[in-house]
Parts: C-alpha cells; structure tokens; sequence
C-alpha cells in the first residue's frame, strides 16, 4: 500500500456564483458606518458603479430609483432592531 492510498479523499464544496439579473424586486436599506448618509453613499455608488452592502446582507450595484419598489423585509426588521437600541434613530430610513 502506498502512501496516497491510505490519505482520506479531500472533499471540495461545490459554490454557485448567482449573478443578479432583471428588475429588481425591492429596495434595500443601505448599510452606512457613523457619519455617512445613504444618500450620498447611493450618489457616489451610482456614479463610480460601485457595490453597496444592505442590511440584510444584499449587495448590489445601484442604477435605479428605489423608491417604487417595497421595502425589503429582512433589511426592514434589522432596521427595526437597530432603533430599539439607538435613540435618536427615525421610524423609517427615509424620513
């Protein structure tokens, strides 16, 4: 018996990249660290073709306007989340 014979086989995780086509479904809450605005964070991504992170974890390259579209759910509740523990936050990102 040879040395490769008695090695265990190595298993690789097979991944699917998922690349986001189409119109989109819902708008995000855009992640922003203290001092930033999602605004100017969403200006500056369309401009430069940048990806922006959601709350829920969404990342996406911004080119249209979101405000058409529902508010996604998962990124709503974290947001909900955050405003229990930070005074100061408003009812909704928007305002």
């Amino acid at each position: 018996m040879t040395d490769l014979e008695t090695l265990p086989a190595e298993t690789i995780p097979e991944t699917e990249e998922i690349t986001e086509t189409g119109e989109p479904e819902v708008a995000h809450i855009v992640k922003v660290e203290p001092g930033e605005t999602a605004a100017a964070k969403v200006l500056e991504a369309r401009i430069n073709g940048t990806p922006l992170e959601a709350l829920c974890g969404h990342v996406w390259v911004p080119s249209r306007d979101p405000r058409q579209l529902p508010v996604c759910q998962a990124c709503k509740e974290v947001y909900d989340m955050f405003k229990i523990f930070n005074d100061g936050l408003r009812d909704t990102p928007g305002d």
